[in-house]
């Protein structure tokens, strides 16, 4: 008796799975995850019988195989001659503002960019293929961002793989966050919050404001064994980015990625920004007067939405519907002020209209780097009033009921009521717009 044995595992150490051989003892094995049993065969019939086994064999391994046709799809080989890096980019930096228009920034702040990120990016030829060249991944990906268009729209159009586009979001996102972030968004220290309270002053005639607090709910697919984690009160799945602005639109602080179902007040506490403030481990500037004012000294502190509890050193507006001339005149102030944050959550990075249909890691990698972009582009592009309109697919947390914070919190808020209807705390138009 002769027996075929053709089980995964029966392979001898070395071989190829694909692999059919004969042994010296007699018998005849042939390897692969074809079947999972024996056959014995009666010596006589060997021969006839070998060869239409094996080529049955040989005929389903075949199938299983995945037989790749052409190495490049034509579509794919027309990229140099019809993809849109080789053909509308290079129109595109022959005018400014399509070029604006079509990337969310000009041409000198793409440039510079891209010499910031170049060296992390540069991949090396090979005998079968050209690398695709730090330029065309930066432009694909920033389209990406700025369209919010899908991997298989960027496929189309710049003649790319779906799967190498999405390696290529992926991977300069990570390095346009690991490459910016500490320029874009720097260390915060007692100088950079007085310069930020002196802008607060200046551009929203708020005193004593270290940054206005936000935070938003981005859209995302339901991610993988997640339950209700990311499952918000709007009835849709999201991660949260948690930001503080200063009055120039730009972000001073991000945290992303809690879960869609916590709300802002314990998204914040949870913040490594909060925990240094109470731990006394970050410096603040020193409390003092009001300018213009004997009144006892003020702290300095953030300002947020009635979705954050009140602190001494974060003023919410007061609660309430019937509400005095003096804390309609606050609330006024402080919404005024609150403008720079929910400005700079803007509409330039129209990725964060739509539902994102990446695993939640990516996500984030997109939406941080969205944010450094975000003040990349303001420091040199300027401000864009279009861009700071509301963003659609973006939604604010939900307000927590009134909760007074204490007598403290509550003794500044009334301190910057009564200082808002002195002449020197007021503004002109402050009664007409309560």
């Amino acid at each position: 008796m002769v027996r075929i044995f053709i089980r995964p595992y029966d392979r001898p150490a070395g071989q190829h799975p694909g692999t059919l051989f004969t042994r010296v003892d007699g018998c005849v094995r042939k390897s692969g995850p074809l079947f999972a049993r024996y056959f014995s065969l009666p010596l006589i019939m060997m021969n006839s019988r070998r060869k239409t086994i094996l080529f049955a064999l040989l005929k389903h391994r075949r199938k299983k195989q995945r037989n790749r046709q052409i190495w490049v799809h034509p579509l794919l080989e027309s990229r140099y001659l019809e993809g849109a890096f080789f053909v509308l980019f290079q129109q595109l930096k022959e005018d400014e503002t399509k070029f604006l228009n079509y990337f969310r920034m000009s041409v000198s702040s793409f440039d510079e960019l891209l010499q910031r990120v170049q060296t992390q990016l540069q991949r090396q030829d090979t005998n079968m293929r050209n690398c695709i060249q730090p330029e065309q991944m930066l432009a694909v990906t920033l389209r990406y961002l700025a369209s919010g268009c899908s991997f298989t729209d960027l496929y189309y159009s710049y003649r790319l793989g779906i799967s190498t586009i999405s390696k290529i979001v992926r991977e300069v996102c990570d390095i346009l966050w690991s490459c910016l972030v500490e320029e874009c968004i720097p260390k915060l220290t007692k100088e950079r919050f007085e310069s930020v309270a002196a802008g607060f002053k200046k551009r929203a005639n708020f005193f004593h404001c270290i940054g206005a607090v936000d935070g938003k709910h981005i859209r995302i697919v339901k991610p993988e064994f997640s339950g209700s984690l990311y499952y918000n009160y709007k009835s849709y799945f999201s991660v949260v980015l948690m930001a503080v602005a200063d009055s120039n639109y730009r972000f001073i602080y991000v945290d992303v990625g809690a879960y869609g179902s916590e709300c802002d007040s314990s998204i914040f506490k949870e913040s490594s920004l909060w925990k240094s403030i109470q731990k006394k481990s970050l410096e603040l500037p020193s409390a003092k007067p009001l300018s213009g004012s004997e009144a006892s000294n003020v702290p300095y502190f953030l300002i947020g939405d009635e979705a954050f509890g009140l602190n001494i050193n974060l003023l919410r507006p007061f609660g309430g519907k019937e509400l005095s001339q003096k804390k309609r005149i606050f609330n006024y102030r402080l919404s005024r002020a609150r403008r720079y944050v929910e400005c700079s959550n803007s509409n330039k990075w129209r990725i964060l209209h739509r539902s994102l249909n990446v695993n939640t890691d990516f996500a984030v990698s997109i939406v941080k780097a969205c944010v450094v972009l975000h003040n990349f582009v303001r420091e040199r592009d300027g401000y864009n009033f279009e861009d700071t309109m509301t963003v659609v697919g973006m939604n604010d947390l939900p307000a927590q009921a009134n909760m007074q914070g204490g007598r403290a919190a509550n003794n500044i808020r009334n301190v910057l009521s009564d200082y808002f209807l002195t002449e020197v705390g007021k503004v002109s138009w402050q009664l007409s717009k309560i």
